[in-house]
């Protein structure tokens, strides 16, 4: 093989290295960049997290110093909850069928 074949492989050899370390410089300062915003906004949430708010708290745990009467309660309001939920969901899933049956009609 002639050198000058030798030459131009090298050339192009050197030429495609310095494009993918030019690629790669590119796409690390990019993630560098996107890296850094996600750190910030990380950064304010856990900065948030200590910060004292007025919010309502959630009514403290049962513990054995409150009355039996008060549980009772309690997970008499949170059945409630419960079936009034699923009740909704069922009545969501009446009207989608009912809609999709007259839709075909």
């Amino acid at each position: 093989m002639p050198w000058w074949i030798w030459l131009v492989l090298a050339l192009f050899m050197l030429a495609m290295i310095i494009a993918g370390l030019v690629y790669a410089g590119m796409h690390g300062m990019r993630a560098l960049r996107d890296s850094s915003e996600i750190g910030a906004r990380v950064g304010e949430k856990i900065a948030a997290m200590g910060q004292a708010d007025d919010v309502v708290r959630p009514e403290t745990p049962i513990t054995f110093t409150q009355p039996l009467r008060v549980a009772q309660e309690r997970y008499a309001d949170a059945h409630a909850e419960v079936i009034e939920l699923q009740a909704a969901k069922r009545e969501r899933h009446i009207q989608t069928w009912s809609r999709w049956k007259k839709f075909n009609s």
